[in-house]
């Protein structure tokens, strides 16, 4: 079943879908992937955690399918703890090695996604290492808007908090959210 997700994802689709909002999009993943989302979050998808594709898999369904599945709602970033200590247990194992590294990208998103100033550090590293200068560019600019906000001001609404004049402000920028 996670050769399902890894289809999906990088051979079924068109590598633009994973970086635009799509209603169509949205439902689709969830039509296909909403029940298995739904055990992720129980953590009932454990088994797949002995091996590099299965846990990216598993990670996948919990960082990417979250957001897709939940879009504008709280629930789009519940399963981000979740996610970032799978990468980061998939990282200690060395699963890295055994992917691609586009698949490595997804990887390490988990860590990209964090509001803590030290993952984001460690992320530094790993997309450094990863040498996809794209991806360390991007992670650069996560990494500046925690170290000025300490969070993502794009979130606020989402997750009902109260921005601060220097976030509005900020969020009123193109390219501010992500």
């Amino acid at each position: 079943m996670f050769q399902d997700v890894l289809n999906f994802w990088f051979h079924e689709i068109d590598p633009a879908m994973w970086w635009q909002k799509s209603a169509q999009f949205d439902a689709q993943i969830n039509q296909r992937f909403g029940d298995l989302h739904r055990q992720a979050v129980l953590s009932e998808l454990y088994s797949w955690r002995d091996s590099a594709q299965s846990a990216l898999a598993e990670i996948l369904v919990l960082d990417q399918f979250s957001r897709n599945i939940y879009r504008d709602q709280p629930q789009s970033f519940a399963a981000d703890s979740m996610a970032l200590a799978l990468a980061q247990a998939a990282v200690r194992e060395g699963y890295q090695q055994q992917l691609s590294p586009t698949e490595t990208v997804f990887l390490y998103l988990p860590y990209m996604h964090s509001e803590s100033l030290l993952i984001h550090e460690q992320a530094v590293k790993l997309y450094t290492e990863l040498g996809k200068a794209d991806n360390l560019e991007f992670e650069h600019k996560h990494k500046a808007i925690i170290e000025r906000f300490g969070r993502y001001p794009h979130r606020n609404k989402i997750l009902g908090r109260a921005s601060t004049p220097e976030e509005e402000e900020f969020l009123e920028q193109p390219g501010s959210s992500f």
